[in-house]
């Protein structure tokens, strides 16, 4: 091993996927000009499994039309290569007008959870010392907002699992609130197979199909079938009372909400029966060892952060969070979504999970980062709303983004790709071209996970080690020497920003202390060695903290110790369907793909398994609007049509459409998602909207 912890050539090395929040164990050996792999044995998470994404990874680092060079745009129009300093003095040069003309805030900066830890630390540093600027957000913000604002509130924390993977696997029952993991993360079923599953989902997912029960909800009411299910611990004495009494605050104040959601009013509302309602809540309270789990379903709505509070309410008020056997968790989605929102890329974030608006936050991370306190800029817009500003009187008229692809993945797709287009400068770092790529000045090629040492963080808040198993190919620099060579240019000193992972984890370090999210007594040399180190791992004086990997079982991060029940409504989604649009449509993953698909989409076994983006229909809708199985159909909403192959199921709901979001160019399920964001988290409400659907009609000539 050199001396920055890198493997020599030809070496097997011990890594983790490129993918899902599981973080999967992996080992990887040079072949070649790629890598093979294997799933590793010794990794609890997966225990020698691998879902199919991760089984084909390296085909990725091999894909023929992989970045290799810099990219820029000419006076034609066109994108061509270009050398690094070049590029490099090219956007330099472009952003130092923008900021002359415009301020600090004329430029943004838009990150991603697959990126390291590292690499998120140095994005946010770079955003706020370099740039001056406060516009900066990411893609997280699509995934994990919602629960990260309800976790905080409830527990004064938010770790997506305040307990290991593994405890899942003595559970007696787990409700799934909003979450698909046998497609979305198929390697954590093996925990769940002894459990008794309850899943909440509109459609009967791969998922579904295992529940002992499931709970089939319109898009858009879950909140009531939340409230509803509370209502019923309450009329049924199934609450935990000396819980309550001892460890929370709000009972009352929660029950009051949920007092008018009788179960019949619910099944008006909702659709799910009353019965199966009973059965669902008594299930969760009777048993032994107990877990509530919300995902995306829950989350990704205009009402996101109300809906899974009043999850966590339910948990509460049955006893689970804090105790050993049971629990509340979040099932993050991105690679590195945990460890991405803890150390700065989002808008009201510094490292450690500190509040930028917090003084005393903001003088400890100054002072790491040897910059006066009142030079940071304050709290940006969320990241559909920074999307929306670009371009526009008072918005960013620069903007570089890193490891996303948000002309697929953002909702409202067709504006926000007419708001990158109204850019002054936009400029791209990735690894492959993307839908984003195609429309930036200039396109960056960076590192994959293979070829980079670092750490993410994965959804049960265990720090894991990446290990570079490839040098990166001629003409591909990392993210740390990205930002390294454009800060030095402007005018930062060259220590400020290391390109050494190490040397940053380090620094990223004392900038967690004693905060939120703290990784200071977590070292390269204790993953190194083994360790299993789940935050918050303070510096210990007297000798190595051992970690924490299960939250709250002495008491909530709360000044007082206990948790709080969220006092909260139902309201209806944005839209509902009318005599115009009278469809629900949801939207949600695949089994074969990842996020916008533009990695997935270029694995030839993926692509084969999923190529082109569906509408799931039931057969008297699709009969009722002239629809069949393998037809085109067009799916309209008031923003935009997306044209998908129809595929009949006869599970769905007759009210609702589901369409994946992979898939790019007239594909693009988020043609049809709306602007409507949670006013707490900023979460868009990509889960439901109002459509109708016809037979495609190809266009005149």
């Amino acid at each position: 091993m050199s001396a920055d912890g890198t493997r020599g050539p030809g070496a097997e090395v011990a890594t983790h996927c490129a993918y899902c929040a599981l973080q999967c164990g992996t080992l990887l050996r040079p072949s070649g000009p790629g890598v093979e792999l294997e799933p590793s044995p010794d990794f609890p998470v997966n225990r020698g499994g691998l879902c199919q994404k991760g089984w084909t990874a390296p085909a990725l680092l091999t894909t023929p039309d992989r970045l290799r060079s810099p990219l820029a745009r000419g006076p034609g129009g066109e994108l061509a290569p270009a050398g690094w300093d070049e590029a490099l003095d090219l956007i330099v040069a472009r952003l130092d007008r923008v900021r002359e003309t415009y301020g600090p805030d004329g430029v943004g900066v838009f990150g991603g959870g697959g990126l390291t830890n590292e690499k998120a630390y140095a994005l946010g540093k770079f955003a706020r010392v370099a740039l001056g600027t406060s516009q900066i957000d990411y893609n997280g913000r699509f995934c994990m907002s919602s629960a990260a604002a309800a976790g905080n509130a409830a527990f004064g924390l938010d770790r997506g699992l305040p307990f290991p993977v593994t405890d899942l696997g003595d559970a007696d029952v787990v409700l799934l609130a909003g979450a698909n993991p046998a497609e979305t993360m198929p390697p954590l079923m093996r925990h769940l197979v002894h459990p008794r599953l309850i899943v909440i989902d509109p459609r009967r997912t791969r998922t579904a199909e295992q529940a002992a029960l499931h709970l089939q909800p319109a898009p858009g009411t879950d909140l009531a079938l939340a409230l509803g299910l509370l209502h019923l611990a309450v009329t049924e004495n199934l609450l935990d009372k000396e819980y309550l009494d001892t460890r929370t605050t709000g009972i009352d104040a929660a029950w009051q909400y949920a007092l008018p959601w009788w179960p019949e009013r619910v099944e008006q509302v909702t659709g799910v029966p009353v019965e199966d309602q009973r059965t669902a809540v008594r299930m969760l309270a009777e048993a032994g060892r107990r877990y509530l789990l919300t995902g995306r379903g829950v989350e990704q709505h205009s009402k996101g952060t109300d809906t899974t509070a009043a999850f966590i309410n339910l948990a509460l008020a049955l006893g689970l969070p804090g105790r050993t056997g049971s629990g509340y968790g979040c099932l993050t989605g991105q690679g590195n979504g945990q460890g991405g929102r803890e150390h700065g890329q989002k808008a009201d974030q510094l490292p450690g999970y500190r509040m930028i608006t917090d003084p005393a936050a903001r003088a400890h991370v100054a002072g790491v980062w040897g910059v006066d306190p009142a030079s940071l800029p304050g709290p940006g817009r969320s990241a559909y709303e920074l999307l929306d500003a670009l371009g526009t009187p008072g918005g960013p008229r620069a903007l570089l983004v890193f490891g996303s692809n948000p002309v697929v993945s953002a909702p409202n797709a067709a504006h926000i790709a007419r708001r990158l287009a109204a850019l002054d400068l936009l400029v791209v770092a990735d690894l492959v071209p993307s839908e984003t790529t195609e429309l930036a000045d200039v396109v960056l090629p960076v590192a994959q996970w293979a070829e980079e040492d670092g750490t993410t963080t994965s959804l049960e808040g265990r720090v894991l080690r990446r290990r570079a198993a490839l040098t990166p190919p001629a003409g591909v620099r990392t993210d740390l020497e990205v930002l390294h060579g454009l800060a030095v240019r402007m005018g930062q000193p060259a220590h400020r920003f290391p390109v050494s992972p190490r040397t940053v984890f380090d620094e990223l370090r004392r900038a967690s202390s004693g905060g939120r999210a703290d990784y200071a007594g977590i070292s390269y040399e204790r993953l190194d060695a083994g360790e299993a180190l789940y935050w918050p791992c303070p510096d210990a004086p007297d000798g190595d903290h051992p970690g924490t990997p299960r939250l709250f079982l002495d008491r909530f991060a709360h000044g007082d110790g206990r948790a709080r029940l969220a006092p909260v409504e139902h309201r209806d989604a944005a839209e509902t369907p009318d005599t115009h649009y009278p469809l629900h449509a949801t939207t949600g993953r695949v089994l074969a793909h990842y996020q916008s698909g533009a990695q997935t989409r270029r694995v030839p076994e993926l692509l084969a398994a999923a190529p082109g983006t569906h509408v799931e229909i039931h057969p008297g809708t699709a009969a009722r609007f002239g629809l069949t199985e393998g037809a085109l159909a067009e799916v309209t909403s008031a923003r935009g049509s997306t044209v998908a192959r129809v595929r009949l199921v006869p599970t769905l709901r007759t009210d609702t459409v589901f369409l994946p979001f992979h898939f790019p160019g007239a594909g693009r399920a988020n043609l049809l998602t709306g602007p409507a964001l949670d006013p707490v988290s900023g979460m868009p409400e990509f889960k439901v909207c109002a459509v109708r659907v016809a037979p495609w009609q190809e266009p005149q000539a």
